[in-house]
């Protein structure tokens, strides 16, 4: 299959998610993560219909952004991977959501830099599910305390959570999943109670394995790449 086939795959998927769900099929972004190809294959998922690109590496995203500057519709590119606060500014210049938001320091320099370059950060906040040291991402602590900075920010608007599952094991790895995205949206709507944080709408999880799991449990932003292109 090309892109194009595999991507009306992965929304009819989406829609069928949807509709065990009892939502809208409108209600999920899904983003073509272009980590897997090149400028071409980005170009690609553009072409299929697909208009919300992501990367992980910040300078993979600026070199693709450059080079598909002219494209129309043009691209809203997403950063996925972790933000380290020396490539900040770069990436403010072409960045639509960052979703890898995971500390207050990098908070504080996302709103220093967004000052500086008079514009408005948009940033969902990763929270590490797994509770796993070796990944990134804040605990429930550390979030509350970011969507207290991020009020405090006229540069900053939180949209929401990002949140990966952990590696599946054992015998129920679909449950396993579930459970954490389940995980996650309790602590966005906890989040919205106490800080009347009425922007935090959106939840970002779910990836080629467990995208179905992640919309059932209300995922709004899938991120789908070895999915689009193996």
């Amino acid at each position: 299959m090309n892109v194009v086939e595999r991507l009306a795959e992965i929304r009819g998927r989406v829609g069928e998610a949807c509709r065990q769900a009892g939502r809208s099929a409108d209600d999920v972004c899904i983003i073509g993560v272009t980590k897997y190809g090149d400028v071409d294959a980005a170009r690609s998922v553009l072409a299929a219909g697909c208009l919300d690109l992501g990367e992980s590496r910040p300078q993979a995203m600026w070199y693709k952004a450059k080079a598909l500057a002219e494209v129309e519709p043009a691209p809203r590119w997403h950063l996925i991977g972790h933000l380290q606060r020396n490539k900040v500014r770069r990436t403010l210049e072409v960045v639509h959501l960052i979703h890898t938001l995971d500390s207050q320091r990098l908070l504080a320099t996302l709103a220093d830099e967004a000052a500086q370059q008079g514009r408005i950060c948009e940033a969902l906040i990763e929270v590490n599910l797994a509770g796993d040291p070796g990944r990134t991402g804040a605990d429930e602590a550390e979030a509350r305390a970011m969507v207290v900075g991020a009020l405090a920010s006229p540069h900053i608007r939180l949209r929401g959570l990002m949140g990966m599952a952990s590696i599946p094991g054992g015998a129920d790895p679909s449950g396993q999943a579930r459970r954490q995205f389940a995980d996650l949206r309790e602590l966005r709507d906890r989040l919205r109670s106490e800080s009347s944080a009425a922007m935090l709408t959106e939840l970002s999880m779910g990836m080629s394995g467990d995208f179905v799991e992640a919309i059932l449990e209300g995922a709004t932003m899938g991120r789908i790449g070895s999915a689009l292109f193996e």
